[in-house]
């Protein structure tokens, strides 16, 4: 599987404004929070200390996180796409051929899902399922419940 994470500029930009935020304002404020915490005496039964020790090591992991997308981040231009395909930075109207709703998706990167607005990873099942397809075409996807069947209705790029 390909380590590389899809991403438009405005997403990049988006995670790296988030990890700036993390190291700069809260990591120092959980810092100062522990070392206030280990103040207060006995280490061994302060629950002050051990929730500000875990809430720092939570937050860590989520910036090693974003270091690590962020490392293999990979800004898709979309000028080379072929417009007439499902692929990246596309929204996409499917019809769910078992059940007959009509469903509207847009395929995006890592720091854009937004799955209450129709907002889904490019990389996710569904998306992959439909990468490549025109309107008109069907496409079979694999799920834990047994094959979901679709037809693409209409693909629209954004300028």
């Amino acid at each position: 599987m390909d380590d590389q994470v899809p991403m438009t500029k405005a997403g990049y930009e988006k995670l790296k404004a988030e990890l700036r935020k993390l190291e700069t304002v809260e990591e120092p404020k959980l810092q100062d929070r522990v070392g206030h915490a280990r103040s207060e005496g006995d280490l061994n039964e302060n629950a002050e200390y051990h929730g500000a020790r875990e809430s720092l090591g939570l937050l860590r992991a989520k910036i090693n996180d974003l270091k690590l997308r962020l490392s293999k981040a990979r800004i898709i231009d979309f000028s080379a796409q072929p417009r007439d395909q499902v692929g990246f930075g596309c929204t996409v109207v499917i019809k769910d051929l078992d059940f007959g709703d009509e469903e509207t998706y847009t395929l995006v990167g890592a720091g854009e899902e937004d799955y209450d607005n129709g907002c889904i990873l490019f990389t996710s099942p569904l998306a992959q399922g439909l990468a490549g397809k025109r309107a008109g075409e069907r496409a079979e996807i694999a799920a834990p419940k047994g094959v979901m069947r679709f037809e693409i209705i209409s693909i629209e790029y954004s300028s």
